[in-house]
């Protein structure tokens, strides 16, 4: 734990040292409507050693497996009781990348649906897989490949999951907005005011000095006057490709509750204050009652730190680690700073 919170302060320790970076603009922000389609189905796997699915207690695999006989023409007796071993229910995920059209091959995820101990050495049936909209957009099929567990003992044998890479070939074309109408959005992945004037003054100075073309409409999305046709997608690469400096993001502190891990940015600063927290105690350039208390109690202890005002929150957790506080006695007081109004940041706990 300690390595932890040393490696966190170096990191932190790095970012304060460095002014704020150029960034292109395709790694900030993204065309709207340029974006990817989750693709859902349920199928079948076959092929498998005795691993599959019991189906006394999974009937829908019964159920779904007497379907398919039929559509195949295999029609069974009524009343006919089936005792299989080597099929299993599965559901078929996959991401309909943008731009995608009918015979492309995707990826494909294959995961057990009903209480199957195995799907090694399986073979996923045709599996129409849906959209949103409920349209089949891809089809797939294919050899299931599983991960097999290393040899370390902390590795994981997770047999009931696995990919098939280009396993589902696409069906049906979705249209984007890209190429329709006198302009294009960009919308960034954080939303920030600064930011976004800057990238649209970027686009304006370093494409179209002499009329305006980009206009921020939020603290999101902005909005650029494109050219149509074939030259829209030059000019989409041009635009992507500029550099733009980001906003100082707002003050952030993100703790782990389980692993006890802290991540802060670099903005994060502390005001006046003093902690006491069991045999610990924090006290920031405080001369009120509360902070010479702290200190009486704390001093002979060899348990007092004390830190000047604005001083940056990973000095606190070098300090604190250096007087062997744990990591829940870090979170205990990262809290009580920020009831107290003494970090000026915002405080999420995952």
């Amino acid at each position: 734990m300690k390595t932890l919170f040393k490696w966190l302060l170096l990191v932190s320790m790095t970012l304060l040292s460095l002014d704020v970076a150029a960034e292109r603009i395709k790694d900030m922000a993204s065309v709207l409507g340029v974006r990817e389609n989750q693709l859902l189905g349920y199928g079948l796997v076959v092929g498998l050693d005795g691993t599959g699915d019991q189906t006394t207690q999974a009937p829908f695999t019964l159920n779904s497996t007497l379907t398919m006989l039929a559509q195949m023409g295999v029609n069974l007796p009524p009343g006919t009781s089936l005792q299989l071993k080597n099929v299993a229910a599965v559901t078929v995920t996959a991401a309909l990348p943008a731009f995608a059209r009918p015979g492309q091959a995707i990826d494909i995820t294959v995961s057990s649906f009903g209480n199957a101990k195995s799907l090694r050495g399986g073979t996923l049936l045709m599996t129409p897989l849906k959209g949103a909209d409920g349209q089949v957009y891809a089809i797939g099929q294919g050899s299931l490949l599983v991960a097999a567990a290393g040899n370390s003992k902390n590795d994981v044998n997770h047999l009931i999951v696995g990919r098939i890479p280009g396993g589902a070939t696409v069906e049906r074309l979705v249209p984007t907005a890209v190429g329709q109408g006198d302009f294009i959005y960009l919308e960034l992945n954080s939303g920030d005011f600064t930011t976004a004037a800057r990238l649209a003054d970027a686009v304006n100075r370093e494409i179209s000095p002499e009329t305006e073309i980009a206009t921020a409409l939020d603290g999101r999305t902005i909005q650029i006057k494109a050219p149509v046709g074939g030259a829209r997608v030059a000019f989409i690469s041009r635009v992507e490709n500029l550099q733009v400096a980001a906003a100082q993001p707002v003050a952030r502190v993100i703790i782990n509750a389980r692993t006890g891990s802290v991540v802060m940015n670099q903005s994060v600063r502390l005001d006046d204050c003093a902690v006491a927290h069991g045999n610990l105690s924090v006290v920031i350039n405080a001369e009120s009652a509360l902070a010479k208390d702290a200190i009486k109690a704390n001093a002979d202890k060899g348990s007092l730190v004390h830190l000047k005002r604005g001083v940056a929150l990973a000095d606190v957790v070098s300090a604190l680690n250096s007087i062997g506080a744990t990591a829940q006695d870090m979170l205990a007081i990262l809290q009580a700073m920020k009831s107290a109004g003494a970090l000026r940041a915002e405080l999420e706990i995952i």
